[in-house]
């Protein structure tokens, strides 16, 4: 049955896309069959895994308006390798479609319930705010990967988005935990960042990735070709950084799991 993780942080420009495009190309790539979900209406995720977003039958919000099944809407085998759910500027009316329906919050998880099982992993793209989407977003996943500059105003608002996932958490979807916080655009010349990186170390210790995603030309350039980093130049620093933080997730889940039995 396969994992649902949401990337979420309420912060824009942490590299929240990239991470939710490169794991799933990565997770991919080590032979895991991945669902990818653009819950975000700019839509960059979608476009970054080739598909055209001004192009689409159906999109995620005709899936959660009601207007289509799940199996109109995902998109196989993208450019990218794995399947999509894709999303653009419509979504931007389902927050408010979504306030009118009746259980708003549950939407997005009732619709991958139905496929939960087709897939090893199901990666949400979530929009940088906390709005309608991201609460599904919370409400439909089993765990959260934090993106993180590690920059001044980057623990603050880590406090924001932690207090909103124990909401959830409290109420909604009881089994949602942190699976973990990626320092993400990592440059260790600046000894800011570093000082912001230790600080997140000494905070939530293990919950903290071993994997540091650098600044990369290459994963800034990858999007703008409708690909992952992975496949735009599979030896760049970033697509690297990328696969170990896929093979450190799996290697957590396999603990956890012999822990669990």
């Amino acid at each position: 049955m396969g994992k649902i993780i949401a990337v979420t942080n309420q912060k824009g420009g942490v590299g929240k896309t990239t991470t939710a495009v490169n794991l799933s190309a990565s997770l991919f790539a080590i032979k895991r069959k991945v669902l990818m979900v653009d819950l975000d209406p700019q839509g960059n995720a979608t476009m970054g895994c080739g598909a055209d977003k001004n192009q689409l039958e159906y999109s995620v919000y005709d899936l959660l308006t009601g207007r289509c099944a799940i199996t109109q809407a995902i998109i196989k085998k993208t450019a990218a390798g794995f399947d999509l759910l894709p999303a653009n500027a419509d979504l931007t009316a389902a927050e408010v479609e979504l306030m009118s329906l009746e259980n708003r919050e549950n939407r997005l998880r009732d619709v991958l319930s139905t496929v939960k099982e087709e897939y090893d992993y199901i990666i949400i793209d979530s929009p940088p705010s906390l709005s309608m989407l991201t609460v599904n977003a919370l409400v439909a996943a089993q765990s959260v990967i934090i993106p993180m500059q590690c920059e001044y105003y980057a623990l603050e608002g880590l406090t924001a988005l932690i207090s909103t996932i124990n909401g959830i958490a409290g109420g909604a979807n009881p089994k949602l935990k942190i699976e973990g916080l990626l320092r993400t655009m990592y440059d260790p010349r600046n000894s800011l960042s570093k000082d912001v990186s230790n600080q997140l170390v000494s905070h939530f210790g293990e919950k903290v990735y071993d994997t540091v995603i650098p600044r990369n030309v290459r994963l800034a350039e990858a999007p703008s070709y409708g690909l992952p980093a992975l496949i735009y130049d599979r030896k760049s620093r970033g697509a690297l950084a990328y696969l170990a933080l896929a093979g450190e997730i799996l290697r957590k889940s396999r603990s956890q799991h012999a822990v669990a039995v």
